[in-house]
């Protein structure tokens, strides 16, 4: 019987950690950028005559 190759399953779920980690970075900068370039609208009582 083949023994198991710790060293592969530990690379593989490291690697599957690290793009994980990037695509929730890539998230959330997408998500900031959006935030940071919509403009608020002007609150409804101030433009009452």
């Amino acid at each position: 019987m083949a023994t198991p190759n710790y060293a592969f399953q530990k690379r593989q779920r490291d690697l599957a950690k690290k793009q994980k980690k990037e695509a929730k970075r890539l998230r959330k900068a997408e998500q900031s950028a959006t935030t940071t370039t919509q403009v608020p609208a002007p609150h409804p009582d101030k433009n009452v005559p």
